[in-house]
């Protein structure tokens, strides 16, 4: 079945190739003329009237008719440049066209060509085109055409945006897969359809691409940017914080740094109410009291922080009742009383520091204990 269709194709190529060779007998080169039938719904030839018929605004005439009597029709919808009619739009009426170019008044012909405008098929862009995603792999589908489906395939470009070039998908209308994504990139897809050159087509025409379309992980996005703005929402987020945080530290060591070069310059003034707080509520302002209070308070806080305790003792010698033969004076120890400590702070200091005597040195009949590093004032 294959083999016949294509020995069909090969067939109208050619019969479209010969029939396309019949010129006027005055014209010796032909016209390069571009046509193309939209979807067999509208036919548009145009040609380079600037470059061909650069004095002149040629008229176009065309027929679908197959038969000897044909009826010609003048197009009616022109395609200018610079106010000269480089080309014309009409409805498709048939399979076999043949169009004629004249002069400005129709009296010569210049150019004429008959051909099979079935061999000029430019497809529409596909219709309700549908996503399925599974996993990694993903379909994409669309309407099938109301005719010549099997000359038709649909084309799948995508890319993501780290790649620079569209990587390609073409299979039989009208269902095309692909699989191996990364869910964590953002694809962009487009999708076209194309008509099989030579079977069906003189030319290679497709389709003008459908939207596109940008994909991640089986979510449809706005754009591929989308997929950046939560990490560059959360940059912004982190940079402002530490922004601040570097500026609250600035702030505290700039205060600290004041904080020191106050006290340094302007140092604190003792406020004086704490001093005299009870010259106004115990003495009712009366300075002399006041005053006379806080001495004896002064005299005896001193004399109670001075702290070292003086042990005075008075010992008498007993009479030694196992020896009979020694009798002597009552043996005394002589110390510093505490009369002589209040009348005498100093010598009461050098008592409380004396160290404890090793011997006992005789004076007036009085025995004194002491060391080698006491003296003794009289």
């Amino acid at each position: 079945m294959t083999l016949l269709f294509q020995t069909c194709s090969v067939i109208f190529t050619l019969g479209n190739l010969v029939a396309s060779q019949s010129q006027s007998p005055g014209w010796k080169e032909a016209i390069n003329t571009t046509i193309i039938n939209f979807n067999n719904e509208k036919m548009q030839i145009t040609w380079a009237a600037r470059k061909l018929f650069p004095t002149e605004n040629v008229s176009f005439s065309y027929t679908f008719d197959e038969g000897k009597h044909k009826v010609w029709k003048q197009c009616t919808t022109y395609l200018l440049d610079q106010d000269y009619n480089a080309g014309c739009l009409f409805k498709t009426e048939g399979p076999t066209l043949a169009i004629s170019i004249r002069n400005s008044n129709g009296s010569e012909e210049i150019f004429s060509k008959i051909f099979k405008s079935d061999f000029y098929i430019k497809p529409n862009r596909p219709k309700n085109v549908t996503f399925f995603w599974k996993e990694d792999a993903v379909t994409v589908s669309c309407n099938k055409p109301g005719r010549a489906v099997h000359c038709l395939r649909l084309e799948l470009q995508y890319k993501s945006k780290f790649d620079k070039d569209w990587q390609s998908r073409i299979s039989k209308c009208c269902s095309v897969g692909e699989q191996g994504f990364d869910p964590r990139k953002c694809y962009s897809f487009r999708v076209r359809l194309k008509r099989l050159a030579p079977q069906c087509n003189v030319v290679n025409y497709s389709s003008d691409w459908e939207a596109e379309t940008f994909w991640m992980n089986g979510t449809l996005l706005d754009s591929c940017d989308d997929d950046r703005k939560p990490q560059s929402n959360t940059i912004i987020v982190l940079i402002f914080l530490l922004v601040v945080l570097l500026m609250m530290l600035i702030l505290l060591i700039l205060l600290c740094k004041w904080q020191r070069l106050r006290k340094s310059f302007m140092p604190a003034i003792p406020d004086p109410k704490c001093i005299f707080a009870d010259l106004f509520s115990d003495h009712n302002g009366n300075f002399q009291e006041w005053i006379n209070k806080t001495d004896h308070a002064m005299v005896q806080t001193k004399l109670e922080n001075e702290d070292p305790e003086c042990i005075i003792e008075a010992e008498s010698q007993h009479e030694d009742e196992k020896n009979s033969d020694k009798q002597g004076s009552q043996e005394k120890i002589f110390l510093f009383s505490r009369s002589d400590e209040n009348t005498d702070p100093k010598a009461a200091q050098i008592a409380c520091l004396m160290p404890t005597s090793n011997t006992i040195a005789s004076f007036a009949g009085f025995q004194i204990l002491m060391n080698d590093d006491m003296y003794v004032m009289f």
